[in-house]
């Protein structure tokens, strides 16, 4: 058999008969006459491909695109109907059918689509396998959006090159998983990949940890200590958030991508750099470059190849794949395991815009799977800005949002270090980000870090 289709209309005639073409073809059919019934049909047997009808009693062919794709991401759906407009269309492809056709359905057109949609999804199911097999080291790079697809054609061209690579995008979109998939597939495979967020280094730390330093460099140096970039020795180095980067050392990374040669601190020799730089930013570097807070010569030697990634509220239709790998990830952490997405859960995620990206749905996931009583995760685990509530905001006027303090008080120190924590979580350890999250200029929000011990001193 050539695959396994299931076919839903709630008109016999019609699902009767698109049923003997796809079997004269060699295709196994599967019918059924409604949503509720396509559903139990999932449950009892795969399916490679789902023809579906838009406008059914009960269970619309879009609530159905819904449903399939929480149980089974990346099965392609084709949507057919007799009430059609472009519109119509447009509304479908957005939602994550594979193709939209009027009735009365051309059985050749209908047949090309159907052989292409399987097709690609058995392209795609290879390609994942033999990507694990043989780069296990590299996460997988989960969509099938546009970009997603062009990222993933030209990444191994890219990954065979040694030209330095500037990814884009903002925070939480993957760039370090790009970045890891360019080092696993190219020939510097064998050798370390090291990532540093830029941001989290303190200033008079970054140039230490970066090129090294010889003993007594500055008070505390006892022994003479490699960098970064040596212990990458013929490997990547992937310096994220390179924005955050100050002037003086840009220019020492300059000379490192010019000449390729670092000097340790302290030292008076050169030591040859064989490294690939990968760097990434959420931020607009030409502004910054206009600015003069980054280098013009710098900024043109990292944008040899540039990757942009798109936010997750532009992949809307890569959600149910991509919470479907978080709960693969987490879902065994659950009491009892968590192994489900509802319908109704997926859909509030659909429509949630994601401000922290693919970042924010893992620990949405995550959360939902430790929240989860019945083995799945339905709309009362997800956050509540996901459900669409709003939550008390301590920066707002009004009385119902102010803190109270308990009549035996707080320890405030323990409370001020909590939220300190929290904020080097939620934005990824980037310092910009997270004083803004806690509303303090920069240099105190760094300040209060030390204090605690949350970065070194």
């Amino acid at each position: 058999m050539k695959g396994t289709i299931l076919v839903v209309d709630d008109e016999r005639n019609q699902r009767e008969i698109l049923g003997s073409i796809l079997k004269s073809e060699g295709y196994s059919p599967l019918l059924a006459g409604s949503g509720a019934e396509a559903l139990r049909a999932l449950e009892r047997e795969p399916v490679d491909l789902v023809l579906t009808d838009l406008v059914m009693p009960g269970m619309t062919g879009e609530e159905l695109i819904d449903a399939v794709h929480a149980r089974n991401p990346g099965v392609p759906i084709l949507l057919t109907s007799a009430y059609g407009t472009i519109q119509t269309a447009v509304d479908a492809i957005k939602k994550g059918a594979y193709y939209y056709f009027e009735k009365p359905v051309d059985r050749a057109r209908l047949l090309i689509i159907i052989e292409r949609a399987i097709e690609n999804l058995r392209l795609r199911e290879s390609h994942r396998v033999l990507s694990e097999k043989l780069f296990p080291g590299a996460p997988a790079i989960i969509g099938d959006t546009s970009e997603i697809r062009e990222i993933k054609r030209i990444l191994p061209r890219i990954a065979k090159s040694e030209a330095t690579v500037l990814l884009r995008g903002e925070s939480g979109t993957g760039k370090e998983v790009i970045a890891r998939n360019i080092h696993a597939l190219s020939d510097r495979a064998h050798a370390p990949f090291l990532a540093v967020n830029c941001a989290s280094l303190p200033e008079a730390l970054i140039e230490s940890e970066l090129f090294g330093h010889e003993r007594g460099a500055f008070t505390g140096a006892h022994r003479r200590e490699i960098g970064l970039f040596e212990a990458a020795e013929g490997g990547t180095i992937f310096l994220d958030e390179i924005s955050e980067v100050k002037r003086g050392i840009q220019a020492k990374l300059l000379r490192v991508l010019q000449d390729r040669e670092i000097r340790r601190l302290g030292g008076k020799e050169n030591i040859t750099a064989n490294v690939r730089i990968i760097a990434a930013t959420n931020r607009e570097l030409e502004e910054a470059v206009k600015g003069g807070r980054f280098g013009a010569d710098l900024f043109y030697r990292l944008n040899i190849l540039k990757l942009t990634l798109p936010p997750l509220r532009e992949r809307i239709s890569d959600i149910p794949a991509l919470a479907k790998h978080f709960l693969d990830k987490h879902g065994e952490k659950g009491v009892p395991p968590v192994r489900e997405i509802t319908k109704d859960a997926m859909r509030l995620m659909m429509c949630y815009p994601w401000p922290g990206n693919i970042r924010e749905l893992s620990s949405a996931i995550e959360r939902a799977v430790v929240l989860a009583e019945e083995g799945m995760i339905t709309p009362a685990e997800l956050p509540p800005e996901v459900r669409g509530e709003k939550e008390p905001s301590p920066t707002e006027p009004s009385m119902s949002h102010q803190y109270e303090l308990p009549p035996r008080g707080i320890d405030f120190e323990k409370m001020e270090e909590s939220l300190l924590r929290q904020a080097v979580e939620l934005s990824g350890g980037v310092n910009t980000r997270g004083a803004e999250l806690l509303r303090m200029s920069y240099k105190t929000y760094v300040y209060r870090l030390k204090k605690f011990g949350i970065i070194p001193s």
